[in-house]
């Protein structure tokens, strides 16, 4: 199978530095462009993240040497790939203006920014649980005036480690949710040695954050309409959002009121039971198991259950009954794997799959 050549934008930020590490030896895909701010251009991609590396792991020899390209560069960036992906570091209106570009240069993207997920043609998509938004690429591209080009994002990393245990439960038509998230510090892009205040410490704040976790899975779980993604209605959430002293791994505490009346054994197996087309097409990304329930009271820790999968599958446990609404449960995620880098590349491999990205010379 012949590579797919691909860029990525925002190369040197947290996000961009874990697409390295997921891309570098991917079967499909192969790196040929890393983009940045002019201050990182024209620097070796070890020189540019030198004193910055963020991740656990060293940085990829494979990448060292690389050249780092200015992101505004978008001539020269396209020429050289066949789609991107963008972890771009900039004001909301300059990422959805260079990220237009870019697919009006007929350059396909697949974005971790949030500011094209209100987009009303753009998908923003759990690839196990609403890959059927994808439909409305069509649409986009005869706004945009393209023949492949396109922009696809996906959700903001905490809601992952709930809404794929509300798409389980969607047969039992969940009515009202309350959702507070307890956040690692690398959703913003920091570790304990750039926030060494984080240490012992918890801020009840991240701006911008509830909304993103009270409205975004309304759009999951809507629904194609013509030319644009209309949102689910019957289902109302209200969040709380709280950084917390760990590094990787995005925790929910959620309660759950249901129209319907399910058991906790029809839960339980709603959890275990469910997958979607990515498991069905094995693509390389997906873990096999999407979500495990886990039975012990004092999981899902980020200790022991923030790798599951890869880090790419959700982990649910402590579902009870509750005295005010029907049933709690506590969620985790990986938040810089399954909820943002992991999740990217996995609709990357999607839309591949599936021929919404062809190679330019197909």
């Amino acid at each position: 199978m012949k590579k797919y050549k691909v860029g990525i934008l925002g190369a040197t930020g947290m996000v961009g530095q874990r697409f390295v590490t997921l891309l570098v030896g991917h079967p499909w895909f192969e790196i040929a462009a890393l983009a940045a701010s002019a201050r990182s251009a024209g620097k070796s991609y070890g020189e540019a993240v030198a004193g910055r590396w963020k991740l656990e792991g060293p940085m990829p020899e494979a990448v060292a040497a690389m050249p780092v390209a200015d992101v505004q560069d978008i001539d020269t960036i396209a020429a050289q790939v066949d789609f991107v992906f963008s972890a771009v570091d900039m004001k909301k209106d300059e990422i959805r203006a260079v990220e237009e570009a870019y697919a009006k240069r007929e350059i396909p993207v697949v974005s971790n920014n949030s500011a094209h997920r209100w987009t009303p043609d753009v998908p923003m998509v759990i690839p196990e649980i609403n890959a059927d938004h994808y439909a409305v690429i069509g649409a986009q591209k005869k706004r945009l005036g393209t023949k492949r080009g396109f922009v696809a994002v996906k959700p903001n990393c905490s809601i992952q480690s709930y809404t794929p245990a509300l798409a389980a439960w969607l047969e039992f038509e969940p009515t009202e949710v309350i959702v507070s998230t307890y956040q690692a510090i690398s959703g913003a892009g920091k570790n304990f040695e750039t926030w060494p205040e984080m240490a012992g410490n918890i801020i009840p704040y991240i701006g911008g954050e509830e909304e993103k976790s009270e409205q975004e899975p309304l759009k999951v779980f809507g629904r194609v309409a013509g030319d644009h993604i209309e949102k689910a209605d019957g289902m109302v959430i209200t969040s709380q959002c709280i950084r917390v002293p760990v590094l990787d791994g995005h925790t929910a505490a959620v309660f759950v009121k249901f129209r319907k009346h399910p058991t906790k054994d029809e839960l339980v197996g709603a959890l275990r039971n469910y997958s979607g087309e990515p498991q069905t097409l094995k693509l390389p990304s997906a873990p096999a198991q999407f979500i495990q329930y886990l039975e012990d009271d004092d999981r899902p820790q980020v200790a022991k259950d923030v790798g599951f999968e890869n880090g790419m599958g959700i982990s649910i446990g402590r579902l009870r009954e509750d005295r005010v609404y029907d049933w709690k449960f506590v969620g985790l995620s990986h938040n810089t794997l399954r909820g943002a880098a992991g999740g990217g590349v996995e609709a990357a491999e999607y839309l591949c799959a599936k021929g919404y990205i062809e190679p330019k010379e197909a």
